[in-house]
């Protein structure tokens, strides 16, 4: 994707890359056993059990249970954010302000062409020097997020943020009572054994199992 990264009067052109993959990820598709074919899904009405095909397919709001009202595809375009193909940086943050829950996805920065490269830097070595991660917004997919981006290598990371109301109540899932009775047996497990001190984090820590 490219884009324009602007910092105050400074604008540089980027291009924005995702930084995750899911290519490596097994996939497995539900098949039928005795032909071995590929299913396929099939949208079916709810109470009258028949199918419905793609050019009676719609979007509704439910405004009470099993009550919905139709939305037009011109109502949902008019409150579509346009694209806008600039990540402007509003603030900057300390790192360790920005609660990990929010955390949603990386998106790798790098400058788009050899002329955007001195810009690049200015802003890449802006956020070294004071060690604090931009927070910047960005349209994707026609809505708009709040980004925060930091110095990565040469490049630049940049995570976008979930929004408060994303994030799952914690309720009553920590309560005082599950506090530990027996404090020095908590206190002596809490120390830890020499051969986990200092070990320093590996990729290969997280390698998971299909």
């Amino acid at each position: 994707m490219e884009r324009l990264l602007k910092l105050s009067l400074v604008t540089c052109p980027v291009a924005v890359y995702p930084a995750t993959t899911s290519a490596e990820k097994t996939r497995f598709h539900m098949i039928n056993k005795e032909t071995g074919n590929r299913l396929k899904q099939q949208m079916v009405d709810a109470e009258t059990g028949d199918v419905v095909e793609r050019d009676q397919k719609a979007r509704g709001y439910e405004l009470r249970k099993g009550k919905y009202v139709e939305i037009e595809p011109e109502e949902l375009d008019a409150v579509q954010i346009e694209s806008n193909h600039t990540i402007d940086i509003d603030s900057f943050v300390p790192r360790d302000e920005i609660d990990k829950r929010y955390l949603n996805h990386p998106y790798y920065i790098a400058p788009d062409g050899k002329a955007a490269i001195e810009a690049f830097a200015v802003i890449r070595d802006a956020m070294k020097d004071q060690d604090r991660v931009a927070l910047a917004r960005i349209v994707l997919t026609n809505r708009e997020h709040v980004m925060a981006i930091e110095p990565l290598g040469k490049g630049l990371l940049g995570t976008t943020l979930r929004y408060p109301y994303e994030l799952a109540r914690r309720g009553r899932l920590f309560r005082e009572h599950q506090e530990p009775e027996d404090h020095e047996r908590h206190d002596r497990a809490r120390r830890p054994y020499p051969a986990q001190q200092g070990r320093p984090f590996r990729s290969i820590q997280i390698q998971g199992r299909v």
